[in-house]
């Protein structure tokens, strides 16, 4: 164990292993396409919303003129979804079952409100502002679209689930089977952008996410300093604050607006499931099958084939459907007993599913029909649901849930060891000398176990080092010229 030749044999073998065993089931394998900047779309994005451009880009410009260049993109997009998430677990801590809200709780302070509002509105501003750094320090690279991205198709179950401690559940709020269908709409909505992105090649941004954002500030803003009880009170005739936040949700993803707000109807809205897949198929998917007809119509779409077209929508579907069986079949209400475990299990297996179609759209390859994720998923609601294990279906939800998380996460960190292939980089970023000096060593030290000469080539980069580190050393070591036994290496 102590020759270094040794170590770096076991820790190569090692890495491959846990990469095969776990990266099956988050998608991530040695053969899959890189993303690199050869194989890559140039970024292109359709923004047409009056407050993002006359209002929020200019102020985002002046705040980007702040920040130092040296702030890498990706570090602003990673702090603003950890305000989020920082958000959500202060949020859990206070009301874990969304019932701080109601009449009769222990109500969340003020100043946490107050740090919600100014959470939200520091993360909403930093998404607004990584691109533009990234385009100030000509540091635009398609693993940073990917992270910005992706962080995005994590952050929908954060927002959604933070804002619904400010109605909560109850007579004055919303029930929980309601709000995970809302969720659901927003997931929905969120990956048609991409999948019109998959077939388009133009990635169209809604009017309602910046209108939402800046929404939801607000009012946590309001709550703070006027409490939750004014949202029990109804706006006007027999419609809610409640119902405003039902349909915000509904069309936080599109610019189009679906009204429900009769006083018939909206006594039912709290459990009308049809009203919500309704705004999702009436005013959604109309939109992204227009854009997609333009497409079509100009000559410009991706895939010709119908099928190949709507690849990327089967493994929500099968996600959607897993999910709805174990709540509706759950022989605990499962739903009931732990909604905010179960949104963020939902939430987080729906951003790994959306994360592989962005790295295809990306990268102009084929989506596959199913992730390998929900294999194992299908097995633990069957598991639930015929009821042989009711006493234990709360720790089975948490044990999943911290699978999915895994699993997520793993994908996330696996996905720029992809990314350097045959010279081609989607990090431009330089290893600076720390990273050149322990990289040297650690090829000579190789190099000379096996008789051979210090290397005089250009470096490989770190990322390479985390997929198959012994192979890729021995072969870095068989490239470019060498010095003669016993020179000096650069």
């Amino acid at each position: 164990m102590g020759d270094p030749r040794t170590r770096m044999i076991l820790f190569g073998f090692y890495y491959e292993i846990t990469h095969w065993i776990v990266g099956g089931v988050s998608g991530v394998t040695p053969q899959q396409p890189p993303l690199t900047r050869s194989t890559a779309d140039t970024y292109s994005a359709v923004d047409s919303n009056p407050l993002s451009i006359y209002v929020m880009h200019p102020f985002w410009n002046s705040v980007v003129k702040v920040l130092p260049t040296w702030i890498a993109p990706n570090l602003i997009t990673f702090t603003g979804f950890m305000f989020l998430v920082l958000t959500f677990t202060m949020l859990s801590f206070f009301d874990f079952d969304f019932y701080a809200s109601g009449k009769g709780y222990t109500h969340v302070p003020s100043l946490v409100w107050i740090a919600a509002g100014l959470f939200n509105f520091l993360a909403y501003t930093l998404d607004g502002v990584d691109g533009k750094q990234a385009r100030r320090t000509n540091s635009s690279t398609p693993l940073g679209e990917l992270f910005d991205h992706g962080l995005d198709s994590w952050a929908c179950v954060f927002f959604v689930a933070t804002v619904y401690s400010v109605f909560g559940r109850g007579d004055t709020g919303v029930s929980v089977v309601t709000l995970y269908y809302l969720l659901w709409v927003v997931l929905f909505s969120f990956i048609l952008s991409h999948w019109e992105k998959y077939n388009t090649g133009i990635l169209f941004l809604p009017w309602g996410y910046d209108i939402s954002q800046v929404t939801i500030s607000i009012v946590y803003f309001i709550t703070a300093l006027v409490g939750v009880e004014t949202w029990y009170k109804p706006v006007i005739w027999n419609v809610y604050y409640r119902d405003f936040f039902t349909v915000m949700i509904v069309v936080i993803k599109r610019h189009m607006l679906c009204f429900h707000w009769l006083s018939d109807q909206t006594n039912k809205l709290k459990d009308n499931f049809m009203f919500l897949t309704g705004c999702l198929f009436v005013v959604t998917l109309p939109m992204s099958l227009y854009n997609v007809f333009k497409a079509y119509r100009n000559n410009t779409l991706k895939h010709s084939s119908v099928y190949e077209a709507l690849l990327p929508f089967f493994s929500p579907v099968v996600l959607f459907v897993l999910s709805t069986l174990w709540i509706s079949f759950s022989p605990t209400d499962i739903v009931q007993q732990q909604p905010r475990i179960f949104y963020l299990m939902v939430g987080t297996a729906f951003s790994n599913v959306t994360c592989k179609l962005i790295v295809c759209q990306m990268s102009n390859t084929r989506c596959k029909p199913l992730s390998l994720l929900l294999l194992p998923m299908t097995a633990v609601v069957l598991l639930v649901i015929s009821g042989t294990v009711q006493q234990s279906e709360t720790v089975i939800l948490y044990i999943w849930t911290a699978v999915v998380l895994f699993t997520h996460i793993h994908y996330g960190v696996s996905v720029p060891t992809l990314t350097n292939h045959q010279g081609d980089t989607a990090n431009t970023r330089k290893p600076n000398c720390t990273d050149q000096t322990r990289l040297l060593i650690l090829r000579m030290l190789l190099n000379q176990q096996e008789g051979g000469a210090a290397p005089q080539g250009p470096l490989i980069p770190e990322a390479e080092l985390h997929h198959g580190a012994h192979r890729a050393l021995r072969q870095s070591c068989t490239t470019g010229p060498t010095v003669p036994r016993g020179g000096a290496a650069p």
